[in-house]
């Protein structure tokens, strides 16, 4: 039986060697669909007028650290991104909604919506 090349110390060998020749830009996320404030609901367009006045959050894990350890924003070095829940309305639990700020939360601008638990991304558009 024979084994896959890719399975063997060689190959892997060869595919982490790829990999990091890659060109940094084929490793960045990719470029990510845009929604317009307007276009956001309206517990997420209330969050994001929060979010630039410094507060007060209704959760307790509001402006904490997003790590994008799934790498699906920009790269960034850890402590850029912050997140902060959207409400769910009938949601018994914090939901699945966040904007996620990068840079300073109150000014940067730069601001991503998710509704799927960070599965995608937009980028929000005022």
């Amino acid at each position: 039986m024979r084994r896959a090349w890719w399975s063997s110390s060689l190959g892997a060998a060869i595919l982490a060697l790829a990999c990091a020749l890659a060109p940094a830009a084929a490793r960045e996320a990719p470029a990510l669909p845009v929604v317009d404030v307007r276009e956001l609901p309206p517990e997420a367009q209330a969050t994001l007028a929060l979010i630039k006045r410094g507060g007060p959050f209704p959760y307790r894990k509001d402006g904490s650290v997003f790590f994008n350890r799934e790498r699906r924003l920009p790269p960034k070095p850890r402590g850029y991104y912050t997140e902060y829940t959207v409400p769910t309305p009938g949601a018994r639990d914090r939901g699945a909604r966040r904007i996620v700020a990068g840079g300073n939360p109150a000014t940067s601008g730069e601001y991503y919506y998710t509704d799927d638990h960070y599965q995608t991304f937009r980028r929000i558009r005022e």
